[in-house]
């Protein structure tokens, strides 16, 4: 926003959303008199018209309300009325005049029928000769973003996926507002039947809830349906999901699982504690607990029972060339052959190399100046429901197992895991 309403007729025809104007300084000359907090309207039926600038002052000054056609200017962050007195615009807006924000952001709209479609997130407005305009409720995923303080992310996600729809309700479609200055309580009423509004695809949901703040992440959870925020939730990283499990009432919990298959029900109950799982599982009917029940108890077994013993490992001094020559020898007649382990004279897992960077390698280095440091290992006690979560947080193709003195027992494949999942999940 950075060009003169009154001087720059290129301006009629611009959209803008009403989260971008609140906040904004209200500038007379070069003095600061206040802030936006809200506009005045004249409700019609195919738009409404915005009057006036509701501005809010500090140190407990009385708040202004300035008529549009006393602005000037909206640039960026910056919006400058040419008024007189500033005594003289104090006054509050009387009938059939309408505070916007006040009376409809975050109402839930209903539709003939009373049955709620949406909560609107922003309203959509637009100049036309001068005057400003609200053309739609904002419903749209996009919209509550923008509330958020998240436009840079929404951005990013309408850029790379046509999949996600804006979705606004043009005016037209929303009944009269009540006329009450105080503030309408009530919910916004359509003129028209529910539609089914376009929806995210799970995987593009779980990928903008990792993404955001923990208070954010719920707020964008909270207002998924059922199915969708399953289908999410089923796609987020575990340590997404336990965070956002701890949130929510085990009723909910068990509303959600409800619509995933038994296996994925288990993979997402797994993560909480033994106590609230059986609380929950009593909370579905006998087939899909029985289901779910012997698929948890699958999980708790140990992970040391599916290693393999068929891995590759090499002393620390140990060539590239030298390694490269024993690995065509043994590659064949191994389980795991993506990684190299390092390990000293007592089997002590120093470090691990991925075969791709063994054969980038000079070959006269050794491989304790190539390996990578072990980010990701588990203990004999571990369990089938932490490895499958530690593949899934890390990408590895292959997880080593060491004791408690880092000594390498075993190896877990990837495949092998995945394989072994399909067994016993259905």
């Amino acid at each position: 926003m950075n060009n003169s309403i009154s001087a720059n007729r290129k301006l009629s025809g611009k959209t803008y959303f009403l989260s971008e104007f609140v906040g904004t300084k209200v500038v007379l000359g070069s003095k600061k008199i206040g802030t936006l907090s809200d506009f005045a309207i004249i409700d019609g039926d195919l738009a409404a018209e915005v009057s006036h600038l509701y501005v809010t002052r500090p140190f407990g000054d009385p708040a202004l309300l300035i008529p549009w056609n006393k602005v000037q200017s909206i640039a960026a962050g910056k919006i400058v009325v040419d008024i007189e007195a500033i005594n003289t615009y104090v006054v509050e807006p009387q009938k059939p005049v309408l505070l916007l924000r006040d009376s409809v952001m975050d109402k839930k709209v209903l539709d003939t029928k009373d049955r709620e479609v949406e909560v609107v997130y922003d309203v959509k407005m637009i100049i036309l000769d001068r005057r400003l305009y609200v053309s739609d409720v904002d419903v749209s995923r996009y919209g509550l973003f923008r509330r958020l303080g998240l436009k840079w992310l929404a951005d990013l996600i309408y850029n790379l996926a046509n999949r996600i729809k804006r979705e606004t309700i043009p005016w037209a479609y929303v009944e009269p507002l009540p006329v009450n200055i105080s503030g309408f309580k009530g919910d916004l009423k359509l003129k028209v039947l529910k539609e089914k509004l376009s929806e995210m695809h799970p995987v593009d949901v779980a990928d903008i809830l990792e993404e955001l703040e923990p208070d954010q992440r719920l707020a964008v959870f909270g207002e998924l349906d059922t199915e969708q925020a399953s289908d999410a939730l089923e796609e987020i990283d575990p340590s997404v999901q336990r965070m956002i499990l701890s949130s929510l009432t085990k009723e909910r919990i068990a509303e959600l699982v409800k619509e995933m298959t038994p296996g994925q029900a288990a993979d997402v109950l797994a993560l909480l504690p033994s106590v609230e799982i059986q609380t929950i599982l009593r909370l579905l009917d006998d087939a899909e607990r029985t289901k779910i029940q012997a698929i948890l108890e699958k999980h708790e077994e140990k992970i040391i029972n599916y290693a393999t013993s068929s891995f590759l490992k090499f002393t620390p001094e140990t060539t590239v060339r030298q390694a490269i020559e024993q690995y065509r020898q043994v590659a064949g007649v191994s389980d795991v052959i993506m990684y190299l382990y390092v390990v000293n004279n007592d089997d002590k897992l120093l470090g691990v190399i991925d075969i791709r960077e063994l054969m980038k390698a000079t070959n006269d280095a050794q491989l304790k100046y190539i390996m990578s440091p072990v980010v990701a290992k588990l203990n004999p006690r571990s369990t089938l429901r932490e490895a499958s979560a530690m593949f899934n947080r890390y990408g590895f193709r292959a997880i080593p197992i060491v004791d408690d003195e880092d000594k390498i027992l075993g190896v877990v494949p990837y495949r092998g895991m995945m394989n072994l999942k399909h067994r016993f999940l259905e």
